[in-house]
């Protein structure tokens, strides 16, 4: 899809996103931080976000900000309670003063969590085994599915009061909501399971509960998995139908289109270099002996090329009526954002390149021609069981 030189879009213009205005369209991806121990705001935490800020991004998303203890993914994450409102409405209010705008990513892990991190032992749809961790979540009930909708606007409405202007709704990467979508982890026989209808009525559910509660206080967007290079789980002939849906409802301003899971073939979602010895040494064990003999294998080897995800995604573009889609995926440059908008893409979304650079977008405003540094070793995804960061990067780790 191609516009007239008149009506281009451009990176560096303001854009509406709902009822937010953005100073470009540059958006830094969620990549789960690690950064509050206690499930609250830390100074460290906003240092590490003011470093895109004032680097020229957009809008932020702090991530990971769990809807419910339950949902916790990973150590160190926000956990969305009345109690941590002040130190998000001082997270807000540093992004403003940087001049750029706040979304937080609301989600719940579902299979994808740890009774070691959370307390619990794992919810999905059904009961499922973890090919990666080996656990075994339990099915959840309709009651529960409903409780767990109102943990979503419930975290909502706090991301509303404590100043975000946005919120992201994860419905990717295999966590609870995606793990509806999935018939590989989704057996359920009652209106929640069987045809892509019923699998896809529970995000359906949730972006409106959210929708209803905060209306147009904030921007409302959902981050969903196209495919998940899984067998028999997420395919795009039906991520298409499910964001039809949601296109459909009315509910969303954007949808930010993503690949992968986080409960098997993790590299299908960053591709390039599978980080074998970095995760053993972030386990103990047997499981740090598993994953060097059978890492490979769990985590899955996938060629990087620039622009990886633009071929699925592309798809989605003129099936979209009422909401804006946001393109990731390897996007490492200028050129890259201007292809992406060029196709018919509103915004654009970086994380490992602004994890190395968080000044990246700001330098590519005064010097178009350059390409960022990440060279896609993916030395930060095992950073996540600690504080997420570059591992070229150490000083960004400590200090920011």
């Amino acid at each position: 899809m191609t516009e007239s030189t008149v009506d281009r879009r451009t990176v560096f213009e303001q854009v509406q996103l709902g009822p937010v205005t953005l100073r470009n369209r540059t958006i830094k991806a969620a990549t789960s931080e690690g950064r509050s121990p206690e499930g609250r705001v830390t100074d460290e935490l906003i240092a590490f976000h003011e470093a895109f800020a004032r680097g020229g991004v957009g809008m932020t998303t702090l991530a990971y900000c769990a809807t419910t203890r339950a949902g916790f993914s990973a150590p160190g994450q926000i956990l969305m309670t009345r109690d941590a409102v002040p130190g998000l409405r001082e997270f807000t209010d540093a992004m403003h003063a940087a001049d750029a705008k706040a979304s937080a990513q609301l989600g719940h892990a579902g299979p994808v969590g740890s009774k070691k991190i959370t307390g619990q032992r794992p919810m999905a749809p059904s009961r499922f085994l973890s090919p990666t961790s080996f656990q075994l979540s339990r099915g959840i009930s309709v009651e529960e599915i409903r409780e767990a909708t109102r943990q979503f606007a419930d975290a909502a409405e706090l991301a509303v009061e404590a100043g975000f202007d946005a919120v992201e709704l994860h419905f990717g990467h295999l966590y609870l909501p995606s793990a509806f979508l999935s018939p590989w982890i989704n057996k359920r026989t009652d209106g929640y399971g069987g045809s892509i209808e019923n699998r896809t009525r529970f995000v359906r559910e949730i972006a409106e509960a959210v929708k209803q509660r905060i209306g147009d206080s904030a921007a409302i967007l959902a981050k969903l998995s196209m495919t998940d290079g899984i067998k028999g789980s997420i395919r795009l002939e039906e991520s298409l139908q499910s964001a039809r849906m949601l296109d459909a409802d009315g509910h969303l301003d954007a949808l930010e289109l993503t690949q992968g899971s986080s409960v098997f073939h993790q590299m299908y979602l960053f591709r390039g270099d599978v980080p074998i010895e970095g995760f053993a040494g972030a386990m103990s064990e047997p499981f740090k002996t598993g994953v060097k003999l059978l890492g490979k294998p769990i985590l899955g080897e996938y060629e990087y090329h620039d622009l990886y995800m633009l071929g699925d995604a592309r798809q989605f573009v003129r099936s979209m009526k009422n909401t804006k889609l946001i393109l990731l995926g390897g996007i490492n440059s200028l050129d890259h954002m201007q292809t992406g908008l060029d196709e018919g893409f509103d915004f654009v979304a970086m994380g490992r390149a602004l994890l190395r650079e968080p000044d990246l977008v700001g330098r590519m405003r005064v010097e178009p021609g350059i390409t960022g540094r990440c060279d896609h070793n993916n030395g930060c995804m095992f950073t996540v069981y600690g504080k997420t960061h570059c591992v070229y990067e150490p000083d960004f780790a400590q200090n920011r």
